[in-house]
Protein backbone atom coordinates (compact mmCIF):
# COMPACT_ATOMS: atom_id res chain seq x y z
CA UNK A 1 0.00 0.00 0.00
CA UNK A 2 1.56 3.63 -0.77
CA UNK A 3 1.59 6.70 1.27
CA UNK A 4 -1.40 8.15 -0.09
CA UNK A 5 -3.62 4.78 0.07
CA UNK A 6 -2.16 4.94 3.85
CA UNK A 7 -3.36 7.82 5.04
CA UNK A 8 -6.70 7.48 3.85
CA UNK A 9 -6.96 4.36 5.28
CA UNK A 10 -6.18 5.66 8.44
CA UNK A 11 -8.19 8.48 8.45
CA UNK A 12 -11.18 6.13 7.93
CA UNK A 13 -10.02 4.43 10.78
CA UNK A 14 -9.38 7.75 12.96
CA UNK A 15 -13.08 9.30 12.12
CA UNK A 16 -14.95 6.08 12.09
CA UNK A 17 -13.56 5.52 15.81
CA UNK A 18 -15.13 9.49 16.47
CA UNK A 19 -18.50 8.47 14.92
CA UNK A 20 -18.66 5.26 16.70
CA UNK A 21 -18.41 7.13 20.38
CA UNK A 22 -19.94 10.37 20.76
CA UNK A 23 -17.95 10.99 23.83
CA UNK A 24 -14.71 9.22 22.53
CA UNK A 25 -11.86 11.03 23.99
CA UNK A 26 -10.04 12.61 21.13
CA UNK A 27 -13.31 14.53 20.27
CA UNK A 28 -11.73 17.21 22.45
CA UNK A 29 -9.96 18.26 19.86
CA UNK A 30 -13.29 19.20 17.54
CA UNK A 31 -14.50 20.64 20.98
CA UNK A 32 -11.47 23.28 21.35
CA UNK A 33 -10.93 24.01 17.88
CA UNK A 34 -14.94 24.88 17.25
CA UNK A 35 -15.32 27.26 20.21
CA UNK A 36 -12.22 29.08 19.12
CA UNK A 37 -13.16 29.40 15.90
CA UNK A 38 -16.28 31.01 16.85
CA UNK A 39 -15.24 33.03 18.92
CA UNK A 40 -12.79 34.89 16.90
CA UNK A 41 -14.01 38.31 16.31
CA UNK A 42 -16.75 38.45 18.87
CA UNK A 43 -16.78 41.08 21.38
CA UNK A 44 -18.03 39.54 24.31
CA UNK A 45 -15.54 36.30 24.59
CA UNK A 46 -15.44 34.07 27.49
CA UNK A 47 -11.98 33.46 28.04
CA UNK A 48 -12.30 31.56 31.04
CA UNK A 49 -14.40 28.93 29.16
CA UNK A 50 -12.10 29.12 26.38
CA UNK A 51 -9.24 28.28 28.70
CA UNK A 52 -10.64 25.68 30.30
CA UNK A 53 -11.61 23.65 26.51
CA UNK A 54 -8.33 24.40 25.70
CA UNK A 55 -6.70 22.55 28.75
CA UNK A 56 -9.07 19.92 29.08
CA UNK A 57 -8.21 19.10 25.31
CA UNK A 58 -4.53 19.23 26.11
CA UNK A 59 -5.09 16.76 29.12
CA UNK A 60 -7.08 14.43 26.68
CA UNK A 61 -4.11 14.10 24.36
CA UNK A 62 -1.35 13.46 27.13
CA UNK A 63 -0.12 17.09 27.95
CA UNK A 64 -0.53 16.59 31.55
CA UNK A 65 0.77 13.76 32.37
CA UNK A 66 2.52 13.21 35.95
CA UNK A 67 5.79 15.31 35.08
CA UNK A 68 4.33 17.67 33.01
CA UNK A 69 4.46 21.20 34.81
CA UNK A 70 1.14 22.23 33.64
CA UNK A 71 0.15 19.77 36.43
CA UNK A 72 0.61 21.61 39.10
CA UNK A 73 -1.46 24.50 37.52
CA UNK A 74 -4.85 25.43 37.32
CA UNK A 75 -6.39 25.70 33.95
CA UNK A 76 -6.90 29.62 34.16
CA UNK A 77 -2.84 29.80 33.70
CA UNK A 78 -3.84 29.63 30.37
CA UNK A 79 -5.78 32.89 30.05
CA UNK A 80 -3.36 35.29 28.83
CA UNK A 81 -2.09 32.57 26.03
CA UNK A 82 -5.66 32.53 25.23
CA UNK A 83 -5.69 36.25 25.28
CA UNK A 84 -2.97 36.40 22.64
CA UNK A 85 -4.23 33.68 20.28
CA UNK A 86 -7.63 35.18 19.72
CA UNK A 87 -6.05 38.79 18.42
CA UNK A 88 -7.40 39.43 15.71
CA UNK A 89 -3.49 39.83 13.73
CA UNK A 90 -3.12 35.93 13.82
CA UNK A 91 -6.63 35.44 12.14
CA UNK A 92 -4.94 34.27 9.17
CA UNK A 93 -3.88 31.14 11.05
CA UNK A 94 -7.23 30.10 11.56
CA UNK A 95 -8.32 26.96 9.28
CA UNK A 96 -5.39 27.92 6.88
CA UNK A 97 -5.30 26.17 3.79
CA UNK A 98 -1.72 24.54 3.34
CA UNK A 99 -1.04 26.51 0.05
CA UNK A 100 -1.18 29.20 2.26
CA UNK A 101 1.90 29.01 3.78
CA UNK A 102 3.94 29.67 1.06
CA UNK A 103 3.04 33.30 1.54
CA UNK A 104 6.24 34.72 3.64
CA UNK A 105 3.55 36.79 5.76
CA UNK A 106 1.38 33.42 7.26
CA UNK A 107 5.23 31.82 7.84
CA UNK A 108 6.38 34.60 9.89
CA UNK A 109 3.24 35.03 11.46
CA UNK A 110 3.58 30.84 12.70
CA UNK A 111 7.26 32.26 14.02
CA UNK A 112 6.02 34.72 15.96
CA UNK A 113 3.35 32.73 17.71
CA UNK A 114 5.10 29.80 18.14
CA UNK A 115 7.84 31.81 20.01
CA UNK A 116 5.26 33.87 22.05
CA UNK A 117 3.96 30.71 23.43
CA UNK A 118 7.65 29.04 24.20
CA UNK A 119 8.69 32.15 25.97
CA UNK A 120 5.36 32.12 27.96
CA UNK A 121 5.17 28.37 29.23
CA UNK A 122 8.78 28.54 29.73
CA UNK A 123 8.49 31.34 32.20
CA UNK A 124 5.36 28.98 33.65
CA UNK A 125 7.79 25.97 33.84
CA UNK A 126 10.55 28.14 35.50
CA UNK A 127 8.12 29.02 38.46
CA UNK A 128 7.42 25.54 38.51
CA UNK A 129 10.51 23.92 38.88
CA UNK A 130 12.17 27.07 39.94
CA UNK A 131 15.05 25.92 37.17
CA UNK A 132 15.99 28.38 34.17
CA UNK A 133 15.93 26.39 30.73
CA UNK A 134 17.56 27.54 28.21
CA UNK A 135 16.16 25.44 25.55
CA UNK A 136 12.61 26.58 25.74
CA UNK A 137 9.17 24.37 25.67
CA UNK A 138 8.89 21.67 23.72
CA UNK A 139 7.41 21.68 20.48
CA UNK A 140 4.94 18.95 20.69
CA UNK A 141 2.96 21.04 23.53
CA UNK A 142 2.85 24.18 21.22
CA UNK A 143 2.08 22.05 17.89
CA UNK A 144 -0.66 20.85 20.11
CA UNK A 145 -1.74 24.31 21.19
CA UNK A 146 -1.29 25.86 17.78
CA UNK A 147 -3.92 22.64 16.50
CA UNK A 148 -6.25 22.79 19.02
CA UNK A 149 -6.87 26.68 18.50
CA UNK A 150 -5.96 27.50 15.08
CA UNK A 151 -5.65 24.05 13.47
CA UNK A 152 -2.83 25.15 11.60
CA UNK A 153 0.12 22.42 12.13
CA UNK A 154 -0.29 18.85 12.79
CA UNK A 155 0.57 18.26 16.22
CA UNK A 156 4.29 16.50 16.56
CA UNK A 157 3.78 13.76 19.27
CA UNK A 158 5.60 10.24 18.78
CA UNK A 159 3.20 9.34 17.15
CA UNK A 160 3.11 11.68 14.24
CA UNK A 161 6.14 11.88 13.96
CA UNK A 162 7.10 8.23 13.39
CA UNK A 163 4.36 8.23 10.97
CA UNK A 164 5.74 10.92 8.54
CA UNK A 165 9.03 9.67 9.37
CA UNK A 166 8.38 6.20 8.06
CA UNK A 167 6.22 6.88 4.97
CA UNK A 168 9.26 9.93 4.48
CA UNK A 169 7.17 12.59 3.90
CA UNK A 170 9.02 15.22 6.37
CA UNK A 171 11.65 15.70 8.80
CA UNK A 172 10.18 14.97 12.29
CA UNK A 173 11.80 18.48 14.10
CA UNK A 174 8.86 21.11 14.01
CA UNK A 175 10.30 23.71 11.73
CA UNK A 176 9.26 26.19 8.26
CA UNK A 177 10.74 23.26 6.09
CA UNK A 178 9.29 20.18 7.82
CA UNK A 179 5.61 22.29 7.32
CA UNK A 180 6.35 22.83 3.71
CA UNK A 181 7.38 19.12 3.16
CA UNK A 182 4.04 18.03 4.47
CA UNK A 183 2.16 21.12 2.56
CA UNK A 184 4.18 19.46 -0.84
CA UNK A 185 2.38 16.42 0.07
CA UNK A 186 -0.71 17.60 0.49
CA UNK A 187 -0.56 19.24 -3.30
CA UNK A 188 0.46 16.48 -4.56
CA UNK A 189 -2.17 14.51 -3.24
CA UNK A 190 -4.61 17.48 -3.04
CA UNK A 191 -7.85 15.78 -4.84
CA UNK A 192 -7.90 12.59 -3.13
CA UNK A 193 -7.24 13.75 0.57
CA UNK A 194 -9.84 16.81 -0.50
CA UNK A 195 -12.41 14.23 -1.48
CA UNK A 196 -11.96 12.21 2.13
CA UNK A 197 -11.87 15.67 3.96
CA UNK A 198 -15.55 17.17 2.81
CA UNK A 199 -17.01 14.26 4.72
CA UNK A 200 -15.26 15.04 7.77
CA UNK A 201 -16.57 18.25 9.57
CA UNK A 202 -17.22 19.87 13.33
CA UNK A 203 -20.61 21.17 13.52
CA UNK A 204 -20.81 23.00 10.34
CA UNK A 205 -17.09 22.94 10.07
CA UNK A 206 -15.09 20.94 7.60
CA UNK A 207 -11.73 19.83 9.54
CA UNK A 208 -8.90 22.03 8.77
CA UNK A 209 -6.17 20.48 6.30
CA UNK A 210 -3.53 20.37 8.71
CA UNK A 211 -5.78 18.16 10.65
CA UNK A 212 -6.10 15.59 8.01
CA UNK A 213 -2.68 15.82 8.01
CA UNK A 214 -2.39 15.72 11.54
CA UNK A 215 -4.56 12.75 12.50
CA UNK A 216 -3.93 10.62 9.41
CA UNK A 217 -0.07 10.23 10.16
CA UNK A 218 -1.18 9.93 13.87
CA UNK A 219 -3.22 7.13 13.31
CA UNK A 220 -0.22 5.34 11.20
CA UNK A 221 2.03 5.76 13.68
CA UNK A 222 0.19 4.43 16.67
CA UNK A 223 -0.49 1.23 14.28
CA UNK A 224 3.14 0.71 14.25
CA UNK A 225 3.92 1.28 17.49
CA UNK A 226 1.01 -1.35 18.19
CA UNK A 227 3.04 -3.76 16.11
CA UNK A 228 6.03 -3.29 17.71
CA UNK A 229 4.46 -4.10 21.28
CA UNK A 230 2.62 -6.84 19.53
CA UNK A 231 6.29 -8.30 17.88
CA UNK A 232 8.35 -7.16 21.51
CA UNK A 233 4.92 -9.63 23.34
CA UNK A 234 5.51 -11.89 21.31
Amino acid sequence: MNTLDSIINSLKKFYECLNNDENCRYRSWEHCYSHFMRSRGQKNVDYDYLSLQLSFYLASWGMYRGSSFLLQKDYKVHIPAVKELLKEKYDNLAGIKCIDFRKESNQKLLKKIYEFLNEYYNKIREDVTGKEFKNGISSTLITKILMGIFGCVPAYDRYFIAGIKKHKVAIGNFNINSIMQIIDFYEQNHEQLEDVRKSMKVGDMLYPQMKIIDMGFWQLGFEEDMKLKTRNYD
